[in-house]
C-alpha cells in the first residue's frame, strides 16, 4: 500500500471537517482506502491527514487536480505540504 501524509493549517477545523467528510466519495473513487486525521497538540487548526492509497500516481493526480485545489481553498486550507510515501514495513508490537 502507498501512503500520503498531508500537513496543513486550516482556518477553522469544524468547517474544514465538514468539507473533508463531504469529499469521502470522491476520495474513495480516486483511490484512497483508509485515513487518519490528527492534529497538533498545541494547535487545533494544524491538521495531519495520513492516508493509504491504491497508487501514488492516483494520489498525486487527485491532490493536484484543479477540483481539489478549489475544494482546499473553499475549506480554508493554508499551504498544504504533501509527502508521498512507499511502505517498506509495518508491524504491531
Amino acid at each position: 500500500m502507498q501512503h500520503v501524509l498531508i500537513i496543513h493549517e486550516v482556518q477553522d477545523y469544524a468547517a474544514w471537517k465538514k468539507v473533508f467528510d463531504a469529499a469521502a466519495g470522491i476520495r474513495f473513487e480516486a483511490g484512497e482506502r483508509s485515513y487518519q486525521v490528527l492534529r497538533y497538540d498545541t494547535d487545533a487548526n494544524k491538521i495531519v491527514h495520513f492516508s493509504a492509497w491504491t497508487s501514488l500516481a492516483q494520489a498525486r493526480a487527485f491532490f493536484e487536480s484543479p477540483r481539489l485545489v478549489q475544494i482546499r481553498k473553499d475549506a480554508g486550507v493554508k499551504a498544504p505540504e504533501f509527502i508521498y510515501l512507499e511502505q517498506l514495513e509495518a508491524g504491531t508490537l
